[in-house]
């Protein structure tokens, strides 16, 4: 017996609630914008700025134990991360980043050596080859270069959508992305996490992932379409999101059960990239089904009765969760 997510033959009426979670849609990207606006965020060290300092040691390197031991210095925000330097394979090689303190490009000469001093205690073998400082000009290029990426996977995706099928699906699928990431940011200013160049990376990853699932959507939408070629839009519209509701939830299911699973057990170090994941997935999973299908409602779909029915392509889309 195979265990179903969602009931075979499902015929949820998606659009009998449009106005309420169009309405909650917009009023909470209105919230999100105005939190951006006068809470802002909690920039980490790549967008605020500090020094990175290099240690090599020749044993393995804790990151728990180096951190334990910057701790009582409460020097704010520190990202140690070990790396590989291929020159030098025998040494073990951290990267330590400590934010500008009190608007300082750089943490002092004097924060420096208690930085060293307190390393030395946990690892005796450690030595620091290289310090290097990036300024809030640095760090607000970096800030600069994040929206520009986000910005053109957006006008990408709007391209690419917009070839494959119509204009008026493209702006759906878009102003869901739009719709996804404006309440990610509006959730990083309400909880003040740390804001860094990994949130990027997964703001990024949500919008591959929420036009993941709205593709699927259209496409069933579109071969719907062809089938039934007097039925109104919107009975259209119900039917290829019932039709795909299986694959949709399987897909949000298995990839929550995976980010939970990270964001218990993953680490501080990483919590913040796998709750930006986890919220998109919800976000962009209800924007599949919500947003972006009533903006196509909305603007109406001109069907071309002429073409033959086509089935091909979908074979996946309703498979049994």
């Amino acid at each position: 017996m195979r265990l179903k997510l969602v009931p075979e033959n499902t015929n949820i009426n998606f659009f009998g609630i449009t106005y309420i979670t169009v309405g909650l849609s917009a009023l909470a990207m209105v919230a999100s914008v105005v939190l951006f606006l006068t809470m802002g965020l909690n920039y980490g060290i790549d967008f605020k700025g500090g020094t990175t300092i290099r240690t090599d040691s020749e044993v393995t390197v804790d990151v728990g134990a180096y951190r334990d031991a910057l701790t009582p210095l409460n020097l704010g925000d520190i990202s140690i991360t070990e790396v590989t330097d291929p020159t030098r394979p025998d040494l073990n090689v951290a990267q330590i980043r400590i934010q500008a303190q009190d608007g300082a490009q750089a943490i002092t000469n004097e924060t420096i050596q208690a930085v060293k001093a307190a390393l030395t205690e946990a690892d005796s073998t450690i030595t620091f080859p290289s310090v290097e400082s990036v300024g809030p000009k640095v760090s607000g290029e970096l800030v600069w270069t994040a929206v520009e990426a986000v910005v053109l996977a957006v006008l990408a995706v709007l391209f690419y959508i917009w070839l494959r099928f119509e204009w008026q699906f493209s702006v759906g699928a878009v102003l869901a992305l739009i719709h996804d990431v404006t309440l990610t940011i509006g959730v990083f200013s309400l909880l003040q996490i740390k804001f860094d160049l990994a949130i990027i990376a997964a703001l990024l990853t949500i919008v591959g992932y929420s036009l993941n699932d709205t593709v699927v959507v259209f496409d069933r939408v579109r071969e719907n379409l062809r089938k039934f070629k007097t039925t109104p839009l919107q009975e259209v519209l119900n039917l290829s999101i019932n039709e795909t509701l299986s694959r949709t939830v399987m897909t949000s299911v298995t990839t929550l059960i995976a980010l939970i699973s990270l964001f218990v057990l993953g680490g501080d170090v990483i919590r913040g990239f796998v709750f930006a994941m986890i919220w998109g997935v919800l976000v962009g999973t209800y924007s599949s089904v919500f947003v972006a299908s009533s903006v196509l409602l909305r603007l109406g779909v001109t069907r071309d009765k002429s073409k033959p029915d086509n089935t091909s392509g979908n074979q996946f889309a309703n498979i049994d969760a």
